[in-house]
């Protein structure tokens, strides 16, 4: 482990890193939630993704794009433990058993907009969250990273570790299948 290189950061970088990681939390957690899908799981994403970006913040050049940087920690970091999710067997937790299978979750009471509700700002309608979640995931994110977080083609190229060309294509494929399930709503509400 690089415990040496971590101790052994000078203030100013750790500022620096904290100044740039704050400045783009928003973003970082709305893709983290559009990739998991679950507002826990996303937080978990985020956080991985932030404690492997300071590990690593040494290879990031300064004035270069630092949210393209972190959206590409935060969707390798989601495939990583995809992949690693899907290899180990599947587990029920305890208190699924004993309680019914009933779950109750406790909600904070907050005067904040929470980034759940500044994402979902950027979805008109009950109907594209669900269609949007429905797309397979590599249509899903480039989409997302192009529409929702307004990355170029070329920055969210790099951020998949895909060609331009690719990216083009996963846009063009999953515009049309999202367009594809909301062709009902759209006839519904008179806008086709």
């Amino acid at each position: 482990m690089r415990l040496k290189s971590l101790i052994g950061r000078s203030r100013d970088t750790r500022q620096e890193f904290e100044r740039l990681a704050r400045e783009h939390q928003n973003t970082i957690f709305s893709a983290a939630l559009r990739l998991t899908g679950s507002y826990a799981d996303a937080e978990d994403l985020t956080q991985d993704a932030l404690v492997r970006a300071y590990m690593a913040f040494d290879q990031f050049e300064s004035g270069t794009n630092f949210r393209a940087w972190m959206l590409k920690i935060v969707t390798n970091t989601h495939i990583n433990r995809y992949r690693k999710a899907a290899r180990s067997p599947s587990t029920i937790a305890w208190e699924e058993l004993t309680d019914g299978g009933q779950r109750h979750i406790a909600q904070e009471a907050s005067d904040d907009v929470s980034p759940d509700d500044e994402v979902l700002e950027f979805i008109p309608g009950d109907e594209i969250g669900p269609a949007l979640a429905e797309l397979p995931d590599e249509f899903r994110q480039a989409v997302i990273l192009s529409d929702l977080h307004d990355l170029s083609y070329k920055d969210i190229a790099q951020v998949l570790n895909i060609p331009l060309g690719t990216v083009r294509s996963r846009i063009f494929r999953g515009r049309r299948l999202l367009r594809q399930k909301l062709e009902a709503y759209a006839h519904a509400y008179h806008l086709l």
